[in-house]
């Protein structure tokens, strides 16, 4: 038989790691938090073990961190192995701007935040209206440990398909032509994108445009003509929300202007999005997309492809 002190060892070492499994797999009680994010499973673990061993119960680190004090986010910061400083001269002297609209999976909107992370660019996160308290509370708290990010001065309640999911786009792209960082790009995600590239690789793949915006588009296929040739309307309900399509003809659009397709995913340029901002011909077709159906998909790539813009 073991001795007693090897079979206490054993069934600690074995009740941690079933312990663990249990908190792992069910959440930590499903509450959204930072402890889940890119902590390593080897410090938690630790956590937990060092608590059952010393007969309390395992501390939850997220209930313990507190914003405001500055040392919590610097372990948090440490533990999750955020860059705290420019990799490089090259994308120190090239820093971009991300926009980031979301509005649930608290944890994924946090992976894909540490992944595309770095101190000298900026970052605009809109959260859809109709998210919860919690999921708006753990965004916020998360971005109060960076400088350099922060939450849309305004906020959509977004519907898919509509005028709303452009406008949380362009209410960061407000916020950050007001931004002190001297940002060459802005670039749109979602909250399920993630990216395939480093920084350094997504800056020389930019550098190569030279000025130039990333707005792939076409003519209106056949399926599409009716997103601009009929009025739609958007729907905001308590379960469910959606754009309806009327019969009502549309105007034709303003300044004679050549509606064009292509993705709602975009990188502009910062002067780009100054003309965006100010100059009437974008107002208007702003203006006139309103009613129509997904137009991030075409109010881009149009101005885009005015002549000499």
């Amino acid at each position: 038989m073991l001795p007693s002190s090897m079979r206490y060892l054993f069934v600690v070492s074995v009740s941690c790691v079933v312990l663990f499994i249990v908190l792992y797999v069910f959440g930590f009680g499903g509450e959204p938090g930072f402890q889940r994010l890119n902590n390593s499973d080897t410090w938690m673990l630790t956590q937990v073990c060092t608590s059952f061993i010393k007969g309390r119960t395992p501390f939850l680190w997220r209930n313990k961190l507190r914003i405001q004090d500055k040392s919590s986010c610097r372990e948090y910061l440490t533990q999750s192995h955020y860059i705290t400083a420019p990799l490089s001269k090259e994308e120190a002297e090239f820093p971009l701007a991300y926009i980031m609209v979301i509005h649930h999976h608290f944890d994924t909107f946090a992976r894909l935040f540490r992944a595309i992370y770095m101190p000298q660019n900026v970052y605009c996160v809109h959260v859809d209206e109709k998210a919860t308290v919690e999921f708006k509370g753990a965004v916020e708290q998360l971005l109060s440990c960076f400088p350099n990010a922060f939450l849309a001065s305004r906020m959509e309640p977004v519907v898919y398909g509509g005028i709303s999911r452009l406008q949380a786009d362009l209410n960061c792209v407000k916020d950050l032509a007001a931004s002190k960082v001297p940002w060459r790009y802005a670039i749109n995600t979602c909250g399920q994108d993630f990216p395939l590239k480093t920084n350094k690789e997504i800056v020389r793949y930019l550098k190569g445009f030279k000025g130039k915006n990333i707005t792939p588009g076409v003519l209106p296929p056949a399926h599409a003509i009716g997103r601009t040739k009929y009025v739609h309307r958007e729907h905001l309900g308590k379960e469910l929300s959606y754009v309806i399509r009327t019969t009502a003809l549309k105007s034709p659009p303003p300044h004679n202007l050549t509606i064009y397709f292509g993705s709602a995913y975009v990188a502009l340029s910062r002067e780009f999005t100054d003309f965006v901002l100010r100059d009437p011909r974008a107002v208007d077709l702003l203006r006139w997309s309103k009613d129509t159906f997904s137009p991030d998909e075409h109010f881009w790539v149009t101005l885009n492809r005015i002549p000499g813009i």
